[in-house]
């Protein structure tokens, strides 16, 4: 594509067009990559403007899970010596989220191992919002895997608006990653978060060894699903899981990646999440000028983050986002 035929399917994007598979890898080919991220970085500019949304997690039960995910340190059937511990104290909750609205950070979530929280636990954790939604002003998310309506009837109940589950890749890739659920146990979950009310958050990993093609799918995927926001990752190989020799991708690749996301759902606010430290902080600037508009800030779930939430603010700051907002 050219600059000009660029330029038509933006407009027709601006107009409620959704581009095709076979358009999105043309995209992803063209020869000069900043035409594909002025594309993006317009695109977002027209549908989320420059508000930048953060938010915060804290790993509130780790270890022990017995799903097979073979980029997940949590999992039980490899040998990464995690610390195992049940549903925190919501004391230690409301201190985290205390600390992360002091700093300006908007949401907050309680990110859990497992493939399901039992119904005590899903109580357990009601209580930790119900404290949470009392004592700190923030929205309150959740990531507690897979769950059923009536469980996250009860979490909406106690004051969770945004429930987050990531499809990680594309449907036919998904099965060589992870063969103890499936992606559509993953989109039961949503659709069930949004019947009860809630928004809903799912992204995923890239670098998992999928090709271009792949990581195109999973874009489309996620426009079917239509979620609030779509959190990428990119793969930090951990010493004893399946996924530890994978080759890194390229900063070349890891924007294209995140550009094509943005393309193929432009209403959809994309924020980094975990493995950002991949990409040079020149890097992560350009991110924010090719599709990203949010960030998870912090330390990120089981390893640390690649930056501290004052660096964020004030890389957003300073590439034209406000970071203002209302609770």
């Amino acid at each position: 594509m050219n600059r000009k035929e660029i330029t038509i399917i933006e407009n027709k994007i601006k107009k409620g067009y959704n581009i095709s598979s076979s358009e999105a890898l043309e995209l992803a080919n063209i020869e000069d990559r900043e035409l594909l991220y002025n594309l993006a970085n317009n695109l977002r500019i027209h549908f989320n403007g420059n508000t930048f949304e953060s938010c915060s997690i804290i790993n509130a039960k780790s270890g022990r899970c017995p799903e097979d995910c073979k980029w997940c340190s949590q999992s039980a059937f490899y040998k990464t010596k995690i610390d195992s511990y049940p549903l925190i104290p919501a004391k230690s909750a409301v201190e985290m989220a205390t600390h992360n609205t002091n700093k300006g950070v908007e949401r907050f979530s309680l990110v859990a191992s497992g493939k399901r929280l039992s119904d005590t636990d899903t109580l357990k954790a009601a209580e930790i919002y119900e404290k949470l939604r009392k004592d700190v002003d923030i929205k309150l998310c959740a990531s507690l895997g897979l769950m059923t309506k009536s469980q996250l009837q009860t979490l909406f109940n106690s004051g969770v608006t945004r429930y987050h589950c990531n499809i990680e890749s594309a449907p036919s890739h998904f099965s060589e990653l992870c063969t103890t659920h499936t992606i559509n146990d993953k989109i039961a979950t949503l659709k069930a978060a949004k019947e009860v009310g809630m928004q809903t958050c799912s992204g995923g990993i890239i670098g998992m060894g999928e090709s271009l093609e792949q990581r195109i799918e999973f874009a489309m995927v996620l426009r079917d699903i239509a979620p609030d926001s779509i959190p990428i990752n990119i793969l930090s190989p951990i010493p004893n899981t399946p996924l530890e020799d994978t080759p890194p991708l390229t900063e070349k690749e890891i924007l294209t990646a995140i550009a094509i996301i943005k393309v193929v759902n432009p209403t959809i606010s994309l924020r980094f999440a975990g493995g950002r430290g991949a990409l040079s902080f020149t890097g992560q600037q350009k991110a924010l000028n090719c599709g990203i508009s949010g960030a998870i800030v912090g330390d990120l779930l089981t390893t640390a983050g690649a930056t501290n939430i004052e660096t964020d603010m004030n890389m957003a700051k300073n590439n034209g986002f406000n970071i203002e907002f209302s609770k």
